[in-house]
């Protein structure tokens, strides 16, 4: 999975201008501009890595003339004290670019972090771990980019990806069977349409007038599992709410396809990283 370098810069570019506005009054005022330093990332837990080469562009739209050596890529396994890469550059840069970068990589490797502890939970069983659109406004592409370095999968980027009709949608309109061949008269025939359910008897409504995929949401684990051996197949079924790390494995083993988890990416705790400056001679 590769990010685009426009959208990953106009993210950069908003976040160093919200932390450096003018001038950094500490660095510009205290350091001469041709100083030269080195530095490194060092992680200070066990987890996974992602955002690496997001953060390192932090580094190069400030200084293009700096050097970094890196030991570790995106979807690596990481442990605490490893070096995760090394840097020498201009001093003044490296100070402005710290706390940007350190931002995003922390946010990227806590949330590819505990999505492999979701993934690794459910291992032996046919279900995936997928994201959804609870994200941080602006950071999506970056948060959903972390879930697949994590191991996890990626459910609607947005709006337009897939017609998934919630519970509002489906009260509003009249019924499921009513909303999904409304949807179908008019969506182009490369549109699939997921349906939210909430019990067994929408399940059945859903299956019969042809839904792609069927969430469960906040069902038991005795109706998933009959979920599953009613739908057989016939369409994907995805589990959604109260997921925990806890109970993730008994909710695979009730036969889903896809397990989907908004605290993937909505409240998951910042990867450890720090950034230490080696001392000159």
């Amino acid at each position: 999975m590769k990010l685009m370098q426009f959208y990953v810069d106009d993210i950069i570019k908003t976040a160093l201008k919200e932390d450096i506005n003018y001038i950094d009054s500490t660095t510009d005022l205290l350091i001469d501009e041709n100083d030269i330093s080195q530095a490194y990332f060092v992680s200070k837990a066990d987890g996974v890595l992602a955002g690496l080469d997001v953060a390192l562009r932090v580094f190069t739209l400030l200084d293009d003339d700096i050097e970094i050596r890196c030991y570790f890529k995106d979807g690596d396994e990481i442990k605490k004290g490893d070096i995760i890469a090394e840097f020498s550059g201009k001093t003044c840069a490296m100070l402005k670019a710290e706390r940007t970068a350190l931002n995003l990589l922390q946010h990227m490797s806590g949330i590819a972090s505990y999505t492999n502890k979701c993934v690794k939970a459910v291992e032996g069983t046919k279900a995936s771990i997928a994201d959804t659109r609870k994200t941080l406004p602006g950071l999506r592409a970056l948060q959903k980019y972390a879930v697949v370095a994590g191991g996890g999968r990626n459910h609607r980027y947005n709006l337009t990806d897939a017609a998934m009709l919630k519970d509002n949608h489906i009260d509003a309109y009249g019924g499921i069977t009513k909303a999904v061949e409304a949807l179908r008269s008019k969506a182009g025939h490369m549109l699939q349409i997921e349906v939210e359910t909430r019990n067994l008897d929408e399940l059945k409504e859903a299956l019969d007038v042809g839904a792609d995929v069927i969430m469960l949401d906040n069902m038991s684990l005795e109706d998933m599992t009959k979920a599953a051996e009613i739908t057989a197949g016939r369409a994907k079924l995805e589990a959604s709410g109260n997921v925990t790390l806890d109970r993730i494995r008994d909710i695979a083993l009730t036969g889903v396809d896809i397990i989907s988890l908004g605290a993937l990416t909505h409240s998951v705790q910042a990867f450890d990283i720090s950034m230490k400056w080696k001392k000159k001679s």
